[in-house]
């Protein structure tokens, strides 16, 4: 008798263009609880910023993330949200409204994360700002509940590996570096 898989509270977090959407999606539907994307939750100002490429501060940042937290808080029986989460305050924010929230943070060099916005034309969100990203990006700490997996593979062993490691509890594996 196969064990019945854990169903958490899980952000998909990494840098514009690595996958998060995709990933977290997957991911809910294999587990069966419903999903959201951040960039469903913010709002015009936000939008038109990033359009324009301009990156977004902490004060753009802080009602994203609190209705982000709010979601999150709103599905204890599990749920999959996409979000940036680039920052440790920002997931300590999540972490506020959702204390057993879980990290995937998926990792990739820069080479492998500019191919990967390129194959998604018309996204608000310019690959201008992808230097951004990598210099606000604060990887998963040793004391963050999450795993770190690289990117340059297909979806399905993504949520795959993220699934087998899901059947107990995850940590971040503190050996595991992501490379820039």
């Amino acid at each position: 008798m196969q064990q019945p898989v854990h169903k958490p509270v899980l952000v998909v977090m990494g840098v514009s263009g690595s996958g998060k959407s995709t990933v977290g999606a997957a991911i809910a539907q294999r587990l069966r609880v419903p999903f959201a994307d951040a960039d469903d939750f913010h709002p015009p100002a936000n939008i038109k910023k990033m359009t324009a490429g301009i990156p977004l501060d902490d004060n753009d940042r802080w009602p994203w993330l609190e209705a982000i937290g709010a979601w999150l808080a709103a599905h204890p029986e599990g749920g999959v949200m996409s979000c940036s989460a680039l920052k440790r305050k920002y997931r300590d924010q999540l972490r506020h409204h959702a204390g057993e929230v879980k990290f995937l943070h998926l990792a990739g060099t820069r080479e492998v994360i500019a191919r990967r916005q390129a194959s998604r034309p018309g996204h608000f969100m310019p690959s201008s700002l992808l230097t951004s990203q990598f210099h606000t990006l604060e990887p998963l700490e040793p004391d963050e509940a999450g795993v770190t997996l690289d990117v340059d593979q297909d979806v399905d062993s993504i949520v795959d590996e993220y699934i087998a490691g899901s059947a107990g509890v995850i940590t971040h594996d503190a050996d595991q570096k992501e490379s820039n």
